[in-house]
């Protein structure tokens, strides 16, 4: 029996990132822009589509996923798109207001609060096509206003409707370019701390270094970091896919990297990128381990040497041998290149996936890592250093206070959010200790 996911796109970014996911999930499942085998797709291919997809009357296959926005502008473009007929044109959601929320975390909350049912509606309908949920995957930034305010209320109201279902983020991280940004982010975080099980940091900073690295770019459809955001979660669920003996749900996929309720931020890296022309190298699985490791691999810009690994899960697809990775395995033990938390087991855990037979690739082999690492703290440590000076001068306050009643007489929530991401700050430094298993597990969703 399937175990099907459900992704919700919201904002810009949500919606720019999950188009980019599911034209790749297209090409890696043979699908046409309408979602229809392609001729050389074989009628006992072994993918599990159903994860994602679900099949409609005319037998085209359909994807699981809502598209959410306050403005018409990126769904506009989608329903203009190719691939328009793709989507399920129910589950397209634009606001009857049209004008978005003005990089407002308070409005886009106070808008989700008023078509929240219109919305779930929706939601409510798709999990009827499926038999056995597990979980959802959001998209969407922790800065704007879309993105963040009614991707927050998104998560509160699924928390408390779908208790038993696993949520998932992938949630990008700004730069610095946005005058509110910091209180968006703060405000967020908080329901990232606390309704979601699993979050996928993606950092703007850190993914356009890896852009800049890479020279020979050839932009194509999509912008390069949505390139590799898509990359990425195509990768990350590779073996929910293409299933083999294990890490074949999302909730075993997480359970070894999540050792506490609080502290499941995760990093990730990819190697090689799409975009690299590399066929005239030979890769290995021990250089594509290595590759993972790598500090300016990493999609957060974050110095891991600076502390410890509480759990590392890599996925490899391609042409594996399973001794090729228990010697790559004991090579990196001896090369010490990644340090583990003390109080845990300091392994590698690795998983084997099949590879779509329907996209040429010019490696054998190629991954991604999925790690829960200490140093995402200096993220946020960043975010509240913003957060305090502006809170000091006051700034763009009377902005929150008119567009939701819940800043009309105090701060209050500001101060709650604050405390939340200092305490998760002093978690994650704590798990770098002995004394960790004293300290304490923080809280669990409520």
């Amino acid at each position: 029996m399937p175990r099907e996911l459900i992704t919700i796109q919201t904002g810009q970014c949500g919606n720019q990132i999950g188009t980019e996911f599911w034209k790749r999930l297209c090409g890696e499942h043979g699908l046409d822009a309408e979602g229809r085998l392609e001729g050389f797709v074989p009628e006992d291919a072994e993918d599990r589509r159903d994860i994602f997809f679900y099949q409609a009357d005319d037998q085209h296959y359909v994807p699981r996923s809502l598209l959410v926005d306050l403005e018409p502008m990126v769904i506009g473009s989608i329903q203009n798109s190719e691939f328009a007929r793709l989507f399920n044109p129910d589950n397209f959601f634009i606001s009857k207001e049209g004008g978005g929320a003005g990089n407002n975390w308070a409005k886009g909350y106070a808008l989700a609060e008023t078509c929240a049912e219109e919305i779930f509606d929706k939601l409510d309908r798709e999990l009827d096509l499926c038999d056995s949920l597990e979980g959802f995957i959001l998209s969407h930034s922790v800065a704007g206003g879309t993105g963040s305010g009614l991707g927050s209320y998104l998560l509160e109201q699924l928390t408390d409707r779908y208790p038993k279902k696993l949520m998932q983020t992938y949630s990008v991280f700004p730069d610095a370019d946005v005058n509110v940004h910091a209180y968006n982010s703060l405000l967020t975080l908080k329901r990232l701390v606390l309704n979601a099980d699993s979050v996928v940091v993606v950092d703007n900073p850190a993914m356009n270094r890896l852009i800049g690295d890479k020279r020979d770019f050839a932009e194509k459809s999509f912008t390069p970091v949505n390139a590799l955001i898509s990359q990425v979660m195509a990768a990350s669920t590779a073996t929910l896919r293409y299933p083999g003996y294990t890490n074949n749900t999302l909730t075993s996929l997480l359970s070894g990297l999540i050792a506490t309720p609080r502290c499941h931020f995760l990093t990730t890296s990819l190697t090689p990128l799409a975009h690299e022309i590399t066929g005239q190298r030979r890769t290995t699985v021990l250089a594509v381990l290595t590759n993972l490791l790598q500090p300016k691999n990493l999609m957060v810009q974050a110095d891991v040497r600076s502390g410890c690994y509480i759990s590392v899960l890599d996925i490899i697809q391609g042409e594996v041998d399973s001794t090729a990775v228990h010697d790559a395995l004991a090579q990196l033990r001896q090369r010490k290149l990644a340090r583990f938390i003390p109080w845990g087991p300091a392994t590698i855990q690795v998983a084997v996936s099949k590879r779509s037979p329907y996209l040429q690739s010019h490696n054998k082999i190629s991954g991604v890592m999925m790690a829960n690492h200490t140093s995402v703290r200096h993220l946020f440590s960043h975010i509240l250093e913003q957060y305090d000076k502006m809170r000091k001068r006051g700034t763009f306050l009377q902005h929150f206070a008119r567009e939701h009643p819940m800043f009309a007489d105090n701060l209050e929530e500001f101060d709650h959010c604050r405390e939340v991401l200092s305490d998760l700050i002093a978690e994650y430094k704590a798990c770098e200790t002995e004394e960790y298993a004293t300290w304490g597990s923080g809280t669990s969703k409520p």
